[in-house]
């Protein structure tokens, strides 16, 4: 008996990619280095398992969901694209089109929802299914908690080494390729519409 999985390394990394720019953890250093300032300490490993359990579970749900209310993948990947472009156009222009209040105190809430695991990323995370395999899904989420774990953890550190020019530089390269993966997504999901 042969088990078949879809593993693929080159999906694990377009996963990966997506949700780290759309998540936009080291662009949200400043903004965890203020809630650190803030509240004291920050719940990282909380956060992270939460949010993990948050968008793992909406990657297996959300499609429930979606035919509960009549809307197929397809249309949800085509609206992801139209905000994957926005959220690129916000990393690479530099302004805010999606203006969130800023959070008060370090818990489950501001950081693991919708810091980490907020609609930008559960939205990512449907349209990718249209896309890539499961498996291959789940481990792009990994790899960004993992990420996200450590940043949280050492935030001031990194936002001191970096800068505010070394940050800006990394969020335009993100927001290059996350704008691409936007038309690719529009491309591909547009033809199973028309």
């Amino acid at each position: 008996m042969v088990i078949h999985v879809d593993f693929s390394i080159k999906e694990v990394i377009t996963a990966t990619m997506v949700l780290f720019a759309v998540i936009d953890i080291i662009g949200n250093i400043p903004m965890i280095v203020s809630l650190h300032n803030k509240v004291g300490e920050i719940q990282s490993g909380k956060a992270s398992i939460v949010s993990g359990v948050i968008m793992i579970s909406f990657l297996f749900l959300g499609e429930s969901i979606l035919d509960l209310i009549g809307i197929d993948v397809n249309s949800f990947a085509v609206a992801g694209s139209f905000i994957f472009f926005f959220f690129a156009l916000e990393m690479i222009l530099g302004i805010t089109l999606f203006k969130d209040d800023e959070p008060e105190t370090a818990s489950i809430v501001p950081l693991a929802f919708p810091l980490i695991a907020g609609a930008g990323s559960l939205t990512s995370i449907l349209s990718l299914k249209a896309e890539l395999h499961t498996i291959n899904i789940i481990i792009g989420i990994v790899l960004n908690l993992i990420l996200v774990y450590i940043v949280l953890r050492n935030s001031e550190f990194i936002g001191s080494k970096l800068g505010k020019s070394g940050l800006g530089v990394i969020r335009k390269i993100f927001g290059i390729i996350l704008l691409a993966i936007a038309v690719k997504l529009f491309t591909t999901n547009i033809q199973g519409l028309i």
